[in-house]
């Protein structure tokens, strides 16, 4: 069953400086009852505000969202169902902890407003402490606990209330990262024990692929895919997902019977093979820091610029053509700053040599 579904959802603003902006264009998403699914993009891409328009506190612009066979925002219609009676869980980024009260009032205060009998509010909170390691904390006050216990307030309270969907925007994101990384699996295991249905807004492309059972990339409003973490990594749909999942390099090349120049090159060919279906005498190659080896004999010959030791891996930055490019590899190898030696892609994807879309109009939508 689909827990949240999106239909053609499009949300603008008017701005004195920058006139109208469509901050989220046309989605259309189901999202399944008992998943993980987390919305990733960068700062301004449109998934905060796609978050509060299923939350209900922003209005849409246009298109409907439904929490499973109930209509909650239909604009043609004019109909809208508010926050408070969404049932709904939601935590922000910010803790969003009452200092003045204690950790059982700060969880109890949604069944307090529902106006729920103190045995009943007892039984719940109960069980939402007991669900998020918080028993025995109940006359705590939110300064005498950690930043991860404090979070870990605000989950109670985004359960206590039998929430069957949690909306989480980037709650982990003030948190130190080894604290993150134990919050993720807390979250993780909160949602397969409580059958809970999560969507789940972050920048952390690591933290998305660690959560998710599927993901969205959005990029200026739009959404660039729908998957799950490991086909959206192994076959991204653009060079945009290519380029926010994970370290990434491009190099720009000419495609010249059927031999491969990086630009900037002179004298110096690319071993890789053109697809078959490849057209144009110009392309943008992608691949990984793990996807290109030294090699032996032969390869593409430059000179290591610069090499970092980094635990388990090193890491050399040298140029191919005029783009500096990394090579991340746990094989020990005698290189240093100014040796030459030959490099060889084993993985490529090819991308087409077009100009992406300005970073200005990315940057303008961080300020709107």
């Amino acid at each position: 069953m689909d827990q949240v579904v999106l239909k053609n959802v499009t949300k603008s603003f008017v701005t004195k400086a920058f006139g109208k902006v469509t901050a989220v264009d046309d989605v259309s998403l189901n999202i399944r009852e008992g998943e993980c699914f987390s919305f990733l993009g960068p700062s301004g891409c449109g998934k905060t505000t796609t978050l509060r328009m299923i939350a209900g506190f922003e209005d849409l612009s246009g298109g409907e969202i439904w929490l499973g066979d109930r209509p909650v925002s239909i604009k043609a219609k004019n109909f809208y169902v508010p926050p408070e009676k969404r049932q709904l869980g939601m935590v922000f980024q910010a803790f969003a902890v009452w200092p003045h009260l204690n950790v059982f009032e700060n969880v109890a205060f949604p069944l307090r407003i529902q106006r729920m009998s103190n045995a009943e509010i007892s039984d719940q909170v109960k069980q939402a402490l007991k669900h998020t390691s918080l028993s025995g904390l109940e006359e705590k006050y939110p300064s005498e606990l950690s930043g991860g216990q404090q979070q870990r307030i605000a989950l109670a309270r985004a359960i206590v209330a039998s929430a069957k969907v949690l909306l989480l925007d980037e709650p982990l994101s003030n948190l130190d990262p080894k604290l993150r990384e134990i919050m993720r699996f807390e979250i993780k295991d909160l949602q397969k024990k409580l059958g809970l249905t999560i969507v789940y807004v972050t920048h952390d492309q690591a933290e998305a692929m660690a959560l998710s059972d599927r993901m969205l990339v959005m990029d200026m409003g739009v959404v660039q895919q729908v998957d799950t973490p490991t086909s959206m990594y192994n076959n991204p749909a653009n060079r945009f997902v290519f380029s926010f999942l994970g370290l990434s390099n491009f190099v720009p090349v000419a495609v010249h019977d059927g031999t491969v120049w990086p630009a900037g090159a002179y004298g110096g060919s690319l071993e890789c093979e053109i697809p078959p279906d490849w057209d144009d005498d110009r392309a943008v190659l992608a691949f990984r820091p793990n996807e290109i080896e030294f090699a032996s004999d032969g390869g593409y010959r430059t000179r290591i610029k610069n090499r970092v030791f980094l635990g388990d891996y090193v890491e050399y930055r040298m140029d191919i053509g005029d783009t500096e490019i990394r090579i991340q590899t746990h094989e020990h190898k005698d290189f240093g700053a100014g040796d030459l030696c030959g490099v060889r892609l084993s993985k490529v994807k090819w991308y087409p040599a077009e100009e992406e879309v300005s970073d200005d109009e990315r940057e303008r939508r961080k300020v709107i």
